[in-house]
């Protein structure tokens, strides 16, 4: 019988051997549809939310947009010429042509990278887009991004850490990527608005002190999890350094103050995890300060390097009036709210009174759990500091003291602006607000309705406008036809008439647009070249430059002789120049051209531009 059995088995027909290969990348696609197909199901609400955040920057940057080599944002043109020079540096790494102290500016000095604001993490991610479709793309992209970023970072950190409803972390997260001072930082200034690595260094502190705390398991603090979070806080805050140091300098004083408030408060927890979390942060140091020690030294002490800051703590000052005044850049916000600032790329503390009262009524509500409790001891710490060294209301200086005079003249602190320190709110605020309208939907009665409606009436006070732009200036054809190269060579010096400034920036977008592949002298940057090596926006002006500049002003031909030709000699030789190059569309071309040739002779026409080879 069993061998019957056996026989029939063997003769039986089977499946046929290539219909069933024909079969299995198929039902492998179908499986791997369906898969797709639940995850998108079960995180509808995840995606809803991240569309939502792309929708709202791409209409708050769509004045770049469908060309942002034609456009450009209207209230900080000059940082946004620097920042796509910074960009187009960048993506020379992408040809192993870069270094830390860049010669395509202030020949023969150049920049030192590190001192400057150059989002060097980001400029080399994004260098294929740059090198592809040029830097003002670039710039538009990272301009929407990292609002874009920031937002769905904090709203990860809400949903998975807090655990928060996704309702309840869809506004709060709102307002850490989109609020007031997020919206003016957007004005140009990328390494402040790249604050999406900021939730993912709060989520890594606090999975290391979770995983320091034995209460947590059976076995004891999971060290493990300690040494992996400590790894990974310390990648986290490598890679910030490359982006943005004032972002993480905020992060850190942040989260210090938050760390001291709740350990003072919960004192079991303090006692049971010092050890492991103290070491797990020793560890995350010592691994950041591994990679950091030589770029950081760079910085400070390297070839054009600063040590000190440039920007006066008492000039960038938050007006306590700015705190319950609602943002230029917002639906409700008024113009003449802007002289309470320095300009609109500062409204860091524009919070308005609506949003400071609801926030205040959430922290009251919330009661005394640790995790409010140490927002509102930061975001007061903070929001004191933002008053710098006098106190000013209302424009006018009372000559009373700040708190922040205790820490004017500190190393690093020495660096940051103090209006900057109201930034850290956003997420402070935000952070209140989500888990006051989480207990609210988590409850029955009045404040399941009311508590949503009153955020969501208090963010609607601060929504933002979209960003200004207006038409950008056309770059002179002997630029951007190449003509370029048949005066200078790649890696060269060529000398624009009038060479840039830090007020005008303008000459810098000829190197952007060929890629940064030719230097020049002067310009705008970051430099030492202050009072005993301090720090300076831009180098002086040698004696050429300066006769160039007073042409180019007031349109008068410059008196040259001997001594002038001479100088101008001297001057090309310093800076190592071997093409000087005016244009058509420079001020006062036909004077700075009269000027030019009785400093070095008759030019030679290249499509738009005279020049004058060396």
């Amino acid at each position: 019988m069993v061998e019957a059995v056996t026989s029939a088995a063997r003769t039986a027909p089977g499946p046929d051997p290539g219909q069933a290969v024909g079969l299995e990348p198929e039902v492998a696609r179908r499986s791997r549809s369906a898969q797709l197909l639940a995850t998108a199901i079960r995180h509808r609400a995840d995606l809803l939310a991240g569309l939502l955040f792309v929708l709202l920057a791409a209409w708050l940057t769509h004045g770049l947009w469908p060309a942002p080599g034609q456009r450009m944002l209207a209230l900080n043109p000059e940082d946004q010429t620097l920042y796509e020079w910074f960009l187009a540096v960048d993506s020379r790494a992408l040809l192993g042509d870069f270094s830390l102290l860049t010669d395509r500016l202030n020949a023969p000095d150049g920049v030192n990278l590190m001192t400057n604001t150059t989002v060097i993490a980001l400029g080399v991610l994004l260098a294929p887009v740059t090198l592809l479709l040029g830097a003002p793309v670039t710039f538009a992209l990272l301009a929407a991004g990292n609002l874009v970023g920031t937002a769905a970072a904090w709203y990860l950190l809400f949903t998975r850490t807090l655990r928060a409803r996704r309702l309840a972390a869809g506004l709060g997260a709102a307002l850490c990527g989109f609020g007031p001072g997020m919206i003016s930082q957007s004005n140009s200034h990328l390494h402040m608005t790249a604050q999406w690595l900021v939730p993912v260094i709060v989520w890594l502190v606090v999975r290391l002190l979770r995983a320091a705390d034995p209460a947590g398991t059976l076995d004891g603090p999971d060290h493990r999890r300690v040494v992996s979070s400590a790894v990974g806080l310390a990648a986290a805050v490598t890679v910030q350094v490359f982006i943005g140091e004032e972002v993480l300098f905020l992060a850190a004083v942040t989260l210090l103050v938050m760390t001291v408030v709740y350990a003072v408060i919960d004192r079991p927890l303090l006692r049971r995890t010092l050890p492991t979390f103290g070491g797990g942060l020793l560890l995350a140091a010592g691994l950041a300060l591994l990679v950091l020690a030589y770029p950081l030294w760079y910085q400070f002490t390297g070839p054009q390097g600063v040590a000190d800051g440039m920007f006066s703590p008492h000039y960038f000052s938050a007006d306590l009036s700015s705190w319950w005044t609602i943002s230029p850049l917002s639906v409700l916000g008024s113009d003449t709210s802007s002289r309470l600032t320095t300009g609109p790329a500062e409204y860091n503390t524009f919070l308005g009174w609506p949003l400071l009262l609801v926030t205040a009524a959430c922290a009251v509500w919330l009661g005394r759990r640790p995790v409010v409790v140490a927002c509102v001891a930061g975001a007061l710490v903070m929001g004191v500091l933002s008053l710098g060294p006098e106190l000013v209301i209302s424009g006018a200086r009372t000559a009373l003291p700040g708190p922040y005079a205790l820490l004017a003249g500190l190393p690093v602190v020495d660096g940051a602006l103090p209006m900057r320190f109201g930034l850290a709110l956003l997420p402070l605020t935000g952070t209140l607000l989500t888990l006051a309208v989480d207990r609210a939907l988590r409850e029955r009665g009045p404040a399941r309705r009311l508590v949503p409606l009153a955020v969501g009436a208090a963010l609607l006070s601060v929504f933002p406008t979209p960003l200004p732009t207006t038409d950008r200036p056309a770059l002179p054809e002997f630029v951007t036809a190449g003509h370029w190269r048949q005066c200078v060579r790649p890696g060269g010096v060529l000398v624009p008439v009038p060479p840039a400034t830090p007020k005008d920036p303008w000459p810098m977008r000829w190197a952007t647009a060929a890629d940064a592949q030719f230097g020049m002298p002067e310009g705008f940057f970051i430099g030492p070249y202050g009072r005993g090596g301090s720090a300076t926006m831009g180098t002086y002006k040698r004696p050429t430059s300066a006769l160039l500049a007073d042409v180019a002003k007031r349109g008068v031909p410059a008196a040259v002789g001997d001594e002038q030709r001479q100088q101008a000699a001297r001057d090309i030789s310093f800076w190592g120049a071997s093409c000087v190059a005016l244009t058509d569309d420079a001020p006062h071309a036909e004077p700075l051209r009269r000027t030019l040739e009785q400093l070095f002779g008759p030019g030679t026409r290249i499509a738009d531009a005279w020049t004058w080879r060396f």
